[in-house]
């Protein structure tokens, strides 16, 4: 009971560190939907879709690879290092390739040539954080890990309020990085939080004696690039929608839908907190004799809170939605946040699962159910987009997260059995979209209807769980 009080103590500071910084983030929604048409806003989508993509090239499956090696390795030093100056040449030499090529490259992405610069910039210095603030992690530092990334999105929001808010009057800040597009701002100002947040990790660069190691490496590589294919099959499953939406249909419409989605960033939050504690915790916890239970435990209510995070954001969103989004042209999609949220949640189930192809070294699987995912999702759009609109890219994103989900369990157990209590973890699932859905799409969001819903769904996990909480609370 001792190393679950743990995990979730980690967890939720990992998860303040995650949770926080991005609700703030997410507040600029309000402030981007208000000042930019939904063009400009869909202009903002697709930077961070070829960000995205970027980012997984830069860091060729570095972060997970350091994760597992730093755990299991008697020389720590060796595998931080190794991998610090690994990914720091590659990005050198990565960085140099996308500026020379340039005007070629954006214009195959579609990427004005100045946002292309900036995206460049931006992606290469979030590149040479990573390892940095992976050391943070794994060593569990989880108070400085949450401070730097709490530092960085205020950054990003106060100069977002001054670029783009006309009410605080700040022409000279204004002057001092003329633009074109509003849009630009966004950029500007997440670059210069990049920036700051390189130099307060800058000391873990020069921490210890650099040794490069070409077995690590090695090591490093081989365990790294299926998780780089994944990574990359995961951006198209997440973004493609987003990307496809302005060439078939037009951006007033991608504009609209990513926004919407955004209101399904609580349940996004929630999966990135519990990743953020759990990923070292399961490497670190590997060799204990009651792993696989403590795993299955963790699974159970893992799903718990993400069924009530399912029906609390379904039944209420007609209270959260004017908080973040105020402009009418921007609601045309809102019908798809009950999906977003239910594959969302179907996704983070599956980084639940997805622990025994990490610790048994078998990436390759999370490879082959990562192109799986993503093949459904291009295949759903391409085909449906011009007969469902925006609809088709909420359920191309609930196909192939639900399918990743079922495959990564059907595969997983035939590899490193875990005893999940499937029944009562698919009764919570199919229980809460009943709901859910009945609550948004049946009766039409009523709230009283909903929260009646709300009770029923509490009162269940109650009757079932309270057992086993008096037990662990006990403890």
């Amino acid at each position: 009971m001792g190393v679950l009080k743990k995990f979730f103590k980690d967890t939720i500071i990992y998860g303040l560190a995650i949770v926080l910084p991005r609700l703030i983030n997410f507040l600029l929604v309000r402030l981007h939907t208000d000042i930019l048409p939904n063009e400009g806003y869909s202009e903002n989508t697709e930077f961070y879709i070829v960000a995205a993509f970027f980012n997984v090239i830069l860091t060729y499956g570095m972060e997970t690879a350091f994760f597992r090696f730093f755990s299991k390795n008697k020389e720590k030093n060796k595998v931080l290092s190794t991998a610090i100056i690994s990914i720091v040449s590659s990005t050198v030499i990565l960085a140099l390739g996308l500026f020379i090529f340039r005007e070629s490259i954006s214009h195959i992405l579609h990427v004005n040539i100045e946002f292309y610069n900036l995206l460049v910039a931006i992606t290469v210095i979030d590149t040479l954080i990573v390892i940095p603030f992976a050391y943070l992690r794994v060593t569990g530092r989880p108070i400085r890990f949450a401070s730097i990334k709490l530092i960085n999105v205020l950054i990003i929001v106060v100069l977002n309020i001054l670029f783009l808010s006309n009410t605080y009057g700040v022409e000279s800040l204004q002057n001092l990085f003329k633009v074109d597009n509003k849009v630009e701002y966004i950029f500007i100002a997440n670059l210069i939080a990049s920036t700051a947040v390189l130099l307060f990790v800058s000391p873990y660069f020069f921490k210890n004696k650099l040794v490069f190691d070409f077995k690590v490496l090695k090591q490093l590589l081989n365990y790294g690039w299926p998780i780089m294919i994944a990574g990359l099959a995961f951006v198209i499953n997440e973004n493609l929608d987003k990307w496809l939406l302005p060439q078939m249909l037009d951006k007033n419409i991608n504009g609209a839908y990513s926004a919407c989605y955004k209101l399904a960033v609580f349940m996004t939050l929630f999966i990135q907190a519990f990743r953020m504690g759990a990923e070292p915790f399961f490497f670190n916890h590997s060799k204990e004799e009651n792993a696989k239970k403590t795993y299955a435990i963790i699974l159970k209510y893992f799903t718990i809170i993400g069924t009530l995070g399912l029906l609390i954001i379904t039944v209420y969103i007609d209270w959260l939605q004017p908080i973040f989004i105020k402009k009418e042209s921007y609601l045309i999609a809102l019908d798809i946040v009950p999906i977003v949220l239910l594959a969302n949640l179907c996704l983070g189930i599956y980084h639940n699962l997805s622990i025994w192809y990490k610790l048994t070294d078998k990436t390759r699987y999370g490879m082959y159910i990562s192109i799986v995912g993503a093949i459904i999702t291009i295949l759903f759009n391409i085909i449906y987009i011009p007969i469902l609109s925006f609809m088709a890219c909420a359920y191309a994103t609930l196909l192939a997260y639900g399918i990743m989900m079922i495959l990564s369990y059907s595969i997983g157990k035939k590899h490193y059995k875990v005893p999940y209590a499937i029944g009562r973890i698919g009764f919570y699932l199919a229980f809460s979209i009943v709901l859910s859905f009945s609550s948004y799409y049946y009766f039409e969001r009523n709230i009283l209807i909903g929260s009646v819903f709300l009770c029923l769904f509490i009162g269940t996990i109650v009757f079932l769980e309270k057992r086993e909480l008096k037990q662990l609370l006990k403890r």
